[in-house]
């Protein structure tokens, strides 16, 4: 297993994406999609929210009472001391709360606004256990990464960029940018847009073709049919599947997603479908290579 990539100096460097939020008018709708469709394991539960995982961490999704509101915060684990993470985002003018009310496993999170959405960004040095032994045959690995719209790349890169540690990982022409954390692709991807806001698409990481294959097989017992996918992206080269949950979330599960494991080199870990040896971060032109290398582009995945 590669080291995790060692701290830069940003103020804030994320070691991983940990969980995103979900406003609901339903919540036990939600929870059934999530247990029953997607074999998330609730963690806890009220009336009006629950902690749901994948993994040993003690959730990847939240869902809470209220309107459809997807991507409703997002929490990102970081290297070092909160309290020395703190006094460097508020050193270059971020205004920081420092908060222990946000969830029952993680007691100390730092709260800040996301550029331009205003979306809060949750910061927390670790997640309490779930209680969660291994996985079944059909739940998905890891929540993987979070796609919004926004009004302009350039705020939302800055920030991910020179404050929060994140690195340039791809651009599909000049309003499609791919960020990552660590070794992953991607963690983080924002699309420029003037009609469109609010969220773009969750995905969830599966362990290969099979594991895909078992749980697609599991979606279409249950009525839940494909939007998009099979295909393969260019820019990642994951084999993706969209479908929407109830609320009309776009749902990505994939596999295959590239990774770099060493960044002084800064080429992706070869792979045969990849388009150039080695592979690096790069601006792809707008085609169908770099949504869909495989077919069809879905337009309403791509309209900004």
């Amino acid at each position: 297993m590669p080291a995790p990539i060692p701290p830069t100096a940003t103020p804030a460097t994320v070691s991983k994406l940990g969980y995103v939020g979900f406003e609901t008018p339903d919540v036990d709708r939600m929870v059934d999609y999530y247990t029953k469709i997607l074999d998330f394991v609730v963690v806890e539960q009220s009336a009006d929210e629950a902690y749901l995982t994948t993994n040993f961490d003690h959730h990847a999704v939240v869902v809470k009472k209220g309107g459809v509101k997807p991507r409703s915060f997002v929490g990102y684990e970081v290297f070092g001391e909160l309290s020395d993470v703190a006094d460097k985002l508020r050193a270059v003018g971020l205004t920081v709360d420092r908060r222990s009310d946000i969830a029952p496993s993680t007691p100390d999170v730092l709260v800040l606004e996301e550029p331009t959405t205003g979306v809060p960004i949750h910061l927390y040095d670790q997640q309490s256990g779930s209680g969660v032994d291994g996985y079944t045959p059909i739940r998905p690995t890891k929540l993987g990464h979070v796609a919004a719209f926004v009004d302009a790349l350039g705020p939302l890169q800055d920030f991910y960029q020179d404050l929060l540690g994140f690195r340039w990982s791809d651009t599909i022409g000049d309003f499609f940018v791919f960020l990552r954390c660590n070794s992953d692709h991607h963690a983080a991807n924002f699309m420029a847009s003037k009609k469109l806001s609010g969220l773009h698409h969750i995905a969830y990481e599966m362990r290969d073709l099979n594991h895909l294959q078992t749980m697609l097989d599991h979606l279409a017992r249950n009525d839940y049919r494909l939007d998009w996918g099979p295909g393969r992206h260019g820019a990642g080269h994951n084999i993706f599947t969209y479908h929407k949950d109830p609320d009309g979330n776009n749902i990505e599960l994939f596999t295959q997603l590239d990774v770099i494991h060493d960044e002084a080199k800064g080429y992706w870990e070869p792979r045969p479908w990849h388009n150039e040896f080695p592979q690096y971060p790069k601006t792809w032109e707008v085609d169908a290579v770099a949504v869909n290398s495989w077919g069809p582009i879905n337009p309403a995945l791509i309209d900004h």
